[in-house]
């Protein structure tokens, strides 16, 4: 295996010279470092993480931590974030929590222990005491998700407006009879989509029957099975507003196995803009959220502040307007 003093003989200099060029210290300069990186890759060399590790070096690795990499919202957040990233040299290393604290949990022990650069997570509804100690340690951003104990610097959609908007299309295409499938309070993407639903029922000035199946937003079952419980209800509705995206993927399925026309005898508007929604039955009218503009920019942010150590840690809050893409799905009520 090829060490920096072997690479050290080649070049004729000091180990200590081959060790801060291939770190891309200051002292060093540029001259000297394409020498050193062109005769690495000549020898083959690989730098010995664990080595750096216990000299408390910190990797060039980054954590991402969100709740299912099965949902094509946080595979984009993932691939946008891994490019950005990549652009400056980090790497990205992807962590799955199921939204589970103690899971979570793992994870930053691990991330922490290895020195990474940095953690960027989606952060599960109540993380364990622990895991907000072992980041404070560590520079770390929050995407979509804000708890408070886990710091302030946030990048996140505006989930009140999202749904807000959502629920007045249907409302003013004359639905009174409207119910709304998202997930619960306990997480508070969760409870801003609940309010913006509930802000434009009472600011439609119109008597209007709502109803709300809240469960799992990350579960395409908990779709299909609110959607079977509303239109078994003895007055079902006659629109839907669809909070999360894999509740999305399940509500759609579902009235396609039930063969439900869409808008004539329910209109639905869902979140999140998959390819396919374009193509879905009559085009599903949805909430396109910018998912990829918003990782790019926590990425850029987060590349800032690894280079400006003076500023890590500092409040610092980005919100992404989303928006309406009208398409079919949502039409006048049934006569």
């Amino acid at each position: 295996m090829v060490t920096i003093k072997d690479l050290a003989a080649v070049l004729k200099v000091s180990p200590s010279t081959v060790g801060r060029a291939l770190a891309g210290d200051r002292r060093i300069s540029d001259e000297m470092k394409l020498k050193v990186q062109h005769a690495a890759e000549e020898a083959g060399y690989v730098a010995n993480r664990a080595a750096r590790m216990m000299r408390g070096v910190s990797s060039n690795l980054v954590g991402l931590i969100v709740p299912d990499i099965r949902n094509s919202f946080y595979s984009t957040i993932a691939h946008a974030l891994s490019r950005c990233l990549l652009s400056a040299n980090y790497q990205l290393t992807l962590c799955e929590t199921d939204d589970d604290r103690t899971l979570e949990l793992r994870h930053i022990r691990e991330l922490t222990s290895v020195n990474v650069a940095g953690i960027i997570l989606v952060p599960s509804a109540k993380p364990l005491p622990e895991a907000a100690r072992l980041l404070k340690m560590t520079p770390h951003i929050q995407l979509l998700r804000k708890q408070a104990s886990l710091g302030e610097q946030w990048f996140g959609i505006d989930d009140t407006k999202a749904i807000f908007e959502a629920a007045r299309h249907v409302l003013e295409l004359g639905h009174r009879r409207v119910a709304y499938i998202g997930g619960t309070g306990e997480l508070p993407t969760g409870m801003a989509r609940i309010q913006g639903f509930r802000d434009a029922v009472a600011a439609s000035g119109a008597e209007v029957e709502q109803m709300e199946e809240l469960g799992a937003p990350s579960s395409t079952e908990f779709g299909r099975e609110a959607v079977r419980r509303l239109l078994e209800r003895k007055r079902p509705p006659t629109a839907l507003v669809v909070g999360a995206v894999q509740n999305t993927l399940g509500a759609i399925d579902e009235l396609n196995r039930l063969g439900i026309q869409v808008p004539s005898q329910l209109s639905i508007v869902g979140f999140g803009d998959e390819l396919g929604y374009r193509w879905w039955g009559p085009g599903l009218t949805t909430v396109r959220l910018p998912v990829s503009e918003l990782a790019t920019a926590c990425g850029l942010w987060f590349l800032h502040q690894l280079q400006n150590k003076s500023q890590i840690g500092l409040p610092y809050s980005s919100i992404s307007p989303p928006d309406l893409i009208v398409r079919n799905s949502a039409g006048p009520p049934p006569a």
